[in-house]
């Protein structure tokens, strides 16, 4: 996994709602082999605004075939490095961007003949639309249906383009939006995509159809109840995949009655790019990711919430735990991969590297 940062163009922007931007980049030749992607993955940003380093990942909205590396950044409050892009990022500016990474992706089978649904709130239909393209282009015997959930009709992400493939795919694809603040005066598709909707958007679209996949985004609690009603459908557990673009507030009680273990120092190898960081870290301390950025490694991150996996390393030796994990596979924690922004020293002694 390459964990460095290169200097990429912006080539294009275009304000798709009046709060989202999208962006595409001018990749080298020499490069092109390196930012090759699979739908669904996202690109991870550096940058430096008043004296403070930002990181923040974007999933792609371009599909593979397209040859195009675009991103799209939905401004939010507060939001240091969306309102920059939002206001402030013009074409020919210069951004660090690692290579395409993320467990979240799409591979087509030319030969498939599936069905899959999709369902995306907001934003989170910026990984859906790439899978999206890519099915109905790679696998031209496959069919899609689309739930697409938002406030309202200005605010659908990437609306006239979405328009156009259902007008090309007619006999291919099915496109559902749900608003949760404008009527168009079908009750089932007015309000949030919880689970009550869900189950009966499902029985509505869908009943005696069979689906072969699932890819969900967007909020925590949609992609939870979403995932619930699928599998409640019939849906195998294996081919529900979601990507969460936040996660919620990790939430732990206080319990006096049971012991707690008794701290201890860990010593800590780190390889990264052929290099050896070592360092001392209590097991109560910080994650061994910000442990390690203090020691002088330049660790890579992005979210620092276990929700994507720019943090991504294995434990060559010892043991960690992980406060959450929302982003590897369960092959890859059984691999010993680890997401090191939530990782927590379990043995004295640890070699951990970035390079495996």
């Amino acid at each position: 996994m390459s964990t460095q940062f290169h200097s990429l163009i912006v080539s294009d922007l275009r304000h798709e709602t009046e709060g989202c931007v999208s962006v595409a980049f001018e990749v080298p030749q020499d490069l092109q082999n390196q930012f090759n992607f699979i739908a669904g993955q996202y690109l991870t940003f550096k940058v430096n605004l008043d004296g403070e380093e930002i990181r923040r990942s974007y999933s792609l909205c371009s599909a593979p075939y397209e040859k195009t590396w675009r991103v799209a950044i939905k401004e939010i409050p507060n939001g240091k490095f969306s309102s920059f892009a939002n206001h402030n990022l013009t074409i020919g500016a210069g951004l660090e961007v690692m290579a395409p990474m993320g467990n979240f992706k799409f591979e087509p089978n030319a030969n498939a003949q599936n069905h899959y649904v999709l369902f995306a709130a907001g934003s989170g239909v910026t990984p859906i639309f790439s899978i999206l393209k890519t099915i109905l282009i790679a696998e031209p015997q496959s069919t899609v249906t689309l739930f697409y959930g938002n406030k309202g009709m200005t605010e659908i992400i990437f609306r006239e383009e979405l328009e156009a493939i259902k007008n090309r795919f007619l006999d291919r694809l099915n496109l559902i939006h749900i608003f949760s603040r404008e009527n168009i005066g079908v009750p089932l598709l007015k309000g949030r995509i919880d689970a009550s909707r869900t189950q009966k958007l499902l029985r509505a679209f869908l009943k005696d159809q069979t689906i072969n996949g699932a890819y969900i985004c967007g909020p925590q609690d949609m992609i939870l109840a979403v995932k619930d009603e699928l599998l409640a459908f019939g849906v195998a557990a294996n081919q529900i995949h979601f990507e969460l673009f936040h996660a919620a507030p990790i939430v732990t009680k206080a319990d006096d009655n049971t012991p707690k273990a008794a701290a201890f120092e860990s010593h800590i190898e780190l390889i990264m790019d052929g290099e050896i960081t070592n360092f001392y870290l209590s097991s109560d301390g910080p994650s061994i990711l910000d442990a390690a950025y203090k020691a002088g490694a330049d660790a890579p991150f992005a979210c620092k919430g276990g929700v994507c996996c720019t943090c991504k390393a294995k434990v060559l030796r010892g043991e960690v735990s992980m406060d959450v994990n929302y982003a590897l596979t369960p092959e890859e924690v059984e691999q010993d991969y680890v997401l090191t922004c939530q990782a927590h020293p379990k043995s004295s002694d640890i070699l951990i590297s970035f390079d495996d």
